[in-house]
């Protein structure tokens, strides 16, 4: 799971709003008027991560992405799950 903080120009907040909304595991979970988006997304490998980035950041009015948080589950015969 990683969140990002994406900073868009406030006349194209609504476009790239949708434009996140539709990709698969993305999910905008917050928005100001100024132009911010808090996006979370939920991907299996960090290669996916670094390329939903690329991709938010290649859309028409979006200035930067920031990640501020990532985590990594691990799964597998080889995790074991400790509180």
């Amino acid at each position: 799971m990683s969140s990002l903080v994406v900073h868009v120009k406030p006349e194209g907040l609504a476009q790239v709003k949708a434009q996140i909304t539709a990709l698969p595991q993305a999910e905008v979970y917050g928005e100001s008027p100024i132009g911010k988006l808090v996006v979370v997304l939920e991907t299996p490998s960090h290669r996916e991560v670094t390329d939903m980035i690329d991709t938010i950041n290649a859309f028409e009015h979006v200035l930067t992405t920031f990640l501020v948080f990532h985590q990594v589950e691990q799964q597998g015969p080889d995790f074991e799950d400790t509180p």
